[in-house]
């Protein structure tokens, strides 16, 4: 599943911001589904050994099991701070406040929406990042900056059609 994942995200985000020749981009790209997919595999494994474990030992599931292994896991595969475990962590981040939110409305900690709170959310969430981006560049996840700066700064600059079919930044001098 990593693989599945990684490896067409990889290939596109190296062909596009990434410097180099073919063979180091090619590298880079396998080391990335590499990684990717190991951590994935070793969560899933420790995760399930763990509740496993605990199933075991309690001789019954626990809702609180499945906090734990997952706590363990994370600590001991995604713990290492590098540019593939942040981008999974940041893409659960964003997932788990959709369903805490969610959660608090079912739950009735939180009323219902009389109407969608998404375009109220789109609105937030635009108007930090590019706030971010433009006054506190440096805060930001460094792909995230490298996408940014093609969209708002490099877009400025343009020679012809080619450099929004391709990339907008000339290694060559036309």
């Amino acid at each position: 599943y990593g693989a599945k994942i990684r490896a067409p995200h990889a290939l596109v985000m190296t062909f596009l911001f990434r410097s180099g020749s073919l063979r180091e981009k090619l590298k880079s790209i396998a080391q990335a589904t590499y990684t990717h997919s190991r951590n994935l595999a070793y969560f899933v494994f420790t995760y399930k050994g763990l509740m496993a474990l605990q199933s075991h030992l309690q001789g019954k599931k626990v809702p609180f099991h499945s906090f734990f292994a997952a706590c363990i896991g994370g600590w001991l595969v995604f713990g290492e701070n590098n540019p593939i475990n942040s981008q999974i962590i940041m893409y659960l981040l964003s997932r788990i406040l959709f369903g805490l939110s969610r959660l608090a409305v079912e739950k009735g900690y939180v009323p219902q929406p009389r109407q969608d709170p998404f375009p109220l959310v789109a609105a937030l969430i635009w108007g930090t990042v590019l706030w971010l981006f433009e006054y506190h560049r440096q805060t930001l996840q460094p792909s995230l900056q490298s996408s940014m700066t093609y969209l708002y700064d490099d877009s400025d600059v343009w020679h012809d059609i080619s450099d929004f079919l391709i990339y907008n930044k000339r290694t060559d001098s036309k």
